[in-house]
Order: structure tokens, then sequence, then C-alpha cells
């Protein structure tokens, strides 16, 4: 990692971050979908769906393994200046950038059942499904070397914690930020690094 004071982010909660927002409005595009009498019916928009679903679910906890256990390999100690970026400023920020996409999806599931009954819904919901098992497979891997996965905020744009514009990722301790391996957020106080010597971002140095 360079020099000089930057902020990192969670890899997993980067990857989490899409998660909840496919869930529920994949299932209510989904429950929507069951009411609109499509030309297929109802039965076969739910078994499309579900299949989807089933489908959708390993494509996406798969999908860039390879990058992602490359940059993990390579990854090197993060520098004592860094910022660590909390957890709900990941999500928040997240949120901001795909807000426009993520209804555009759900209106697209919805629209969807009126030729296949919920099956755009079932999709949305199988690929969060995917990434939440991503995130939880980055977990085993933070929790086996003990140590976690970082990734420069500035890096991180459409391609995501594994995109192009990322070159490598930085290694905390597993005490350091504000949620647990895997992502999931961290219960009681935050200690804010590795010795306890950093605090929230927005000002925050983490200690190493």
């Amino acid at each position: 990692m360079g020099h000089g004071a930057y902020a990192l982010t969670r890899v997993a909660v980067v990857v989490r971050a899409p998660a909840g927002w496919l869930w529920w409005p994949g299932l209510l595009a989904a429950g929507i979908g069951v009411l609109v009498p499509g030309p297929a019916g109802r039965t076969a928009g739910l078994v499309a769906g579900a299949a989807l679903c089933v489908g959708a679910a390993p494509v996406v906890c798969l999908a860039r393994r390879g990058r992602y256990t490359a940059l993990a390999r390579d990854a090197s100690r993060a520098g004592k200046a860094v910022i660590l970026q909390d957890r709900a400023v990941t999500l928040r920020v997240w949120r901001r950038a795909h807000r426009w996409w993520l209804l555009c999806a759900f209106l697209a599931a919805v629209g969807s059942s009126c030729v296949l009954p919920a099956a755009g819904g079932l999709l949305m919901a199988g690929a969060a499904l995917g990434l939440w098992g991503k995130a939880l497979w980055l977990g085993r891997w933070e929790r086996e070397h003990e140590a976690l996965l970082w990734v420069r905020t500035d890096c991180v744009g459409k391609g995501g914690a594994a995109g192009k514009e990322v070159r490598e990722y930085a290694l905390t301790g597993t005490a350091a930020g504000d949620a647990r391996p895997g992502g999931a957020r961290r219960g009681g106080a935050w200690a804010g690094g590795p010795r306890s010597g950093g605090v929230r971002a927005g000002g925050a140095r983490a200690g190493h």
C-alpha cells in the first residue's frame, strides 16, 4: 500500500452492501408479481423464478473468486496513516451511488411479472443470496488468516471490491473496524484498531 493518509473500506462490507437492497425489494417484487395474472400463469412464473433464484445464487457467489483470492494472497499490511471507514458509511455510500439502478431493477422485476409472475423478483433474491454467500466465504478466509481485508475507497468504483481499478488489498488485525469477519456488524463497543489505537473514519487514524 502507498504511503500517506488514505481511506480504506472493508472488502466484505462492499460485497455485502447490495444484498439487502436486492433481497427485500426482490421479495416485494415477487409478491406483487404473484398478484399479476401473467400469460404464463402464476405456477409457471413461480417455478421459473425458483429456478432463476437457485441458479443465480451460486453464479454470483462464485463470480470473480479467483480475482479476490489473488488480491487477498498479495495483500500487504496497512500503513499507520490509514483511515478505516465505518461499515455504515460504506453502506450509505453504496446506496447513494446505486439508488437509481436499484429502482430500475425493482421496476424491471415488477414489469417482468406481466410475462412470468414473480420470476424477476426471485432472480433479485437469488443474487442477494449469492452476495451473502460470497461475504461468508471472505469471512472464512479472514478467520483462517486472522486478518481483515480492506480496499482503498477511491478504487471501489463500478467494478466493486475486485474491479479493474483495484490493484491491491490491505490487511489489518481482526480487531480493526466496526465489522466482523465477513462484513457483519460487530456487536458491543468498537475498539477501533488492533491495539485500540484508532477511531472512526472522518478524522480517524488506525493503530497497527
